[in-house]
């Protein structure tokens, strides 16, 4: 019957269900049972000091409010909403950091012993089985380890597919209440957001299986996967974009290779059309946490990519996510367990997305050291990549002073001086290398161009200054002959200090672009070309290199143009070149692009000359 406990036929009361000094759970995210709570909040009289276990909850978390106080205390493996947040700020509730993946472990150890879980259920099928529906989670284990299992039945709840199934005579009592899920939507993102989103989706290769938190970040991922192919899920949450995404095609789980044609996940949260979605869906399996976010079994899927944010990334590439200060504000919950995972997959890709500042831009959220009172949810050598609105650092196999200068890179132009000047405080950073405006406008939102060349895929972007061991290494590719056409002479040595020189290019004023290879963190120079800006006559002077091996690709000529293109765009009145007279490919290139030829002022030497129109 609707609105009472019911025990095997007979109506019971709370107070022959729970005792006080008790510890109980309680379902999670978009499955709390809120009229069941509700019934309990309005019974509760003879209860004292009963501990509340609980990730995040949606909806009105009442319990934590302190009117309660005497009666409930949370325990949040997970901090959610602001009731949770401000009680465990003002010492009325604990917060517990743990990985998703261990939370299993805990109640089924008894390390944290379950008196009574209260969960949310849908209606019995005709064999018996009720469906945990959008929440299995942790839930699982819960309901399993609990001495006793209090259940909402609610019609509104999806049947979910997986391991989502409880038979009602595992149910201790029943309470039927018919309640809406509560929706979560995320806030619209904003440029910034959006253009973070954009760089992440570049990370994503066609068959790549993703996992993905909720948020307007997530979101702006989503969006630009939308032209993707053949993606798969195995992620701790769905969403909205999620969803979106498979109804399109664009996942279709065809390339994974674990779980093939099937998305994986424990819990969804998001809008009714959500729930609606996975109602019945044979396409998509709810698991246990300690399966779905098991860092082994997410590396069994190839090219997994986590994507996952955070609140601070210091130069060494530690991730804080869960604290602001000594202000616990969320948990660890599968960040970890995803970044492992991904990081031992066969092509994964560990990525941290977060925007450059916080507080309307007054701080940096690349620190040159974490924020007092933090914690390290996510060590240095578990992410590959942190992303923010000004590019993509990539941190696998770099060395300290690599990985500072990387993320220097992607921080707010405005605090990458002081960055630099208080990481040389503390690393080993020369004082010769410096780092200058890396962005080039006019190659696009992105910054950089993929091209494809002699069948070949390549990206063309400007040289910054993390290159610096990449550009010894392309020197150290040449050949006595090429040294000899490009330096007019045969130089022996590119020092670290001369390298970080060539790649401290104030790409505002002058312009240094490459054409690299990329797959992974793995990076490979295999042209350069450049111009300096000469005030005098408002001009500049080019000059570019390929390597010897992908000689004949059309590298020359494309960055040629590029930057004919560039130097247009900034109103420059014309471009000058030298070059060695014998050098004749050299010269076929500058005089296929219009260039001019005269004599030299060095023997055996050509001026060349492009006049650019006027805007």
């Amino acid at each position: 019957m609707p609105g009472r406990l019911d025990m095997h036929g007979q109506t019971v009361s709370w107070q022959q269900l729970l005792k006080s000094g008790q510890r109980i759970f309680i379902g999670s995210h978009a499955a709390v049972p809120h009229a069941l709570i509700d019934d309990l909040l309005c019974h509760c009289q003879h209860l004292h000091d009963v501990e509340i276990v609980q990730v995040a909850a949606l909806g009105d978390n009442r319990w934590a409010e302190r009117e309660f106080t005497q009666h409930f205390k949370v325990n949040s493996l997970f901090i959610g909403g602001s009731q949770v947040r401000q009680a465990v700020a003002e010492g009325r509730a604990d917060y517990t950091p743990c990985f998703m993946s261990d939370i299993p472990s805990l109640f089924s150890e008894d390390i944290l012993p379950l008196d009574a879980a209260l969960i949310m259920v849908s209606p019995a099928d005709q064999h018996g089985y009720h469906s945990l529906g959008v929440s299995v989670d942790i839930v699982a284990a819960a309901l399993k380890a609990a001495k006793l299992v209090i259940a909402q039945v609610n019609p509104q709840m999806p049947v979910t597919f997986g391991q989502a199934f409880i038979h009602k005579g595992q149910i201790d009592a029943f309470f039927h209440a018919e309640q809406e899920l509560p929706e979560l939507i995320a806030d619209p993102p904003d440029p910034v957001i959006e253009r973070i989103g954009q760089y992440v989706s570049l990370l994503v290769d066609d068959g790549a299986t993703i996992q993905i938190g909720f948020g307007n970040l997530c979101d702006a991922v989503l969006k630009y996967l939308s032209n993707h192919k053949d993606l798969g899920v195995h992620s701790e949450m769905i969403t909205d974009g999620i969803m979106a995404l498979m109804q399109s095609g664009v996942i279709n789980n065809r390339k994974k290779t674990y779980h093939q044609h099937k998305a994986v996940t424990s819990f969804c949260v998001g809008s009714r059309a959500l729930y609606q979605f996975v109602h019945n869906n044979p396409h998509i399996g709810f698991y246990p946490s300690e399966y779905v976010n098991s860092p082994a079994n997410i590396a069994r899927n190839d090219n997994m990519v986590s994507i996952n944010s955070a609140i601070e990334v210091d130069l060494t590439g530690q991730v804080v996510s869960d604290s602001i200060g000594h202000s616990f504000y969320s948990g660890i919950g599968g960040h970890v367990d995803f970044s492992r995972g991904a990081s031992m997959s066969r092509g994964g890709k560990p990525v941290i997305a977060l925007p450059s500042t916080a507080k309307n831009g007054t701080i940096s959220r690349i620190v040159p050291h974490l924020t007092e009172g933090v914690g390290v949810a996510t060590s240095r050598a578990h992410v590959y990549y942190v992303v923010t609105e000004f590019g993509v650092a990539s941190l696998r196999g770099k060395s300290i002073r690599e990985r500072a200068l990387e993320l220097i890179r992607v921080a707010h132009p405005k605090f990458r001086d002081q960055l630099l000047a208080e990481v040389r405080q503390h690393y080993y950073v020369p004082n010769y290398q410096i780092v200058k405006a890396t962005e080039v406008p006019e190659l696009g939102h992105v910054g950089f161009k993929e091209i494809m060349l002699d069948g070949e895929e390549f990206d063309l972007r400007p040289l910054n200054p993390s290159d610096e061991r990449r550009l010894q290494e392309f020197f150290y590719s040449h050949t006595k002959e090429t040294l000899q056409m490009r330096y007019n002479s045969v130089p022996t040595q590119m020092s670290r200090e001369k390298s970080c020189n060539l790649v401290a290019v104030d790409q505002s004023r002058d312009l240094a672009l490459c054409i690299v290879t990329q797959k992974g963190s793995m990076v490979r120079i295999h042209a350069v070309g450049r111009y300096y800006l000469i005030d005098s006559d408002n001009s500049c002077e080019v000059a570019f290199v390929t390597r010897e091996t992908s000689q004949g690709k059309g590298m020359a000529k494309l960055l040629l143009d590029e930057m004919i293109r560039i130097a247009s765009l900034r109103g420059l009145s014309c471009m000058r070149a030298y070059v060695r007279a014998e050098n004749s490919k050299m010269l076929a290139v500058f005089e296929r692009a219009g260039f001019i030829r005269s004599a030299g002022d060095e023997p055996g030497e050509v001026h060349l000359k492009l006049t650019l129109p006027s805007s």
